[in-house]
């Protein structure tokens, strides 16, 4: 794994190319919220792996980072590749090895307002509505300012949810999801 680091002369750091997404719920639903930075969408908690010792203990850093809750357990999902983008200095090829995790948690959510804006319990139909709005934007159907407005899931979190059964969404749709990744 290479580390990310800041660039000479920059205060831009390196992407990594790896990253973990969190699930947290309780019976108000899946923890999400707006992210404060790019790429715009609603998503559970996630980040990059960097110096955080490797992907577990990114997925508890990140919990405690965003959200300000602690995990007690962590449970692995899904270990796949993503094409997706970030606003880090690419090195080498476009996208991401994610771990994806469920995660019970303590504590009172505490928000960063830095990476977090709208933080909520959503239950499984309004996922659905808001993949479908990420389908839509993909489709054409909504511009960027539409869909940055009123977003949608972020785009790389519709085949995780999909591939986990938290949502439905047709080939065709999560293949036009990938190409806006």
């Amino acid at each position: 794994m290479t580390l990310a680091a800041p660039v000479p002369g920059s205060k831009d750091r390196l992407c990594d190319h790896t990253s973990v997404g969190v699930l947290v719920s309780s019976p108000s639903g899946l923890l999400v919220f707006e992210r404060a930075t790019a790429p715009a969408g609603i998503a559970p908690v996630a980040g990059h792996v960097d110096q955080h010792g490797g992907p577990k203990q990114a997925a508890r850093d990140e919990v405690t980072e965003e959200v300000g809750l602690t995990v007690t357990h962590l449970q692995p999902l899904l270990d796949q590749w993503r094409p997706n983008r970030c606003r880090r200095t690419p090195t080498g090829p476009v996208g991401h090895h994610w771990w994806i995790f469920q995660a019970e948690v303590s504590g009172s959510l505490c928000p960063s307002p830095r990476e977090v804006r709208a933080p909520r319990w959503i239950h499984p139909d309004e996922l659905q509505q808001h993949a479908l709005r990420t389908a839509a934007y993909a489709d054409g159907h909504l511009s960027q300012e539409q869909f940055e407005r009123e977003p949608g899931l972020e785009p790389v979190w519709c085949r995780f949810l999909h591939d986990l059964g938290l949502v439905t969404l047709p080939s065709v749709d999560l293949d036009r999801i990938d190409a806006v990744l």
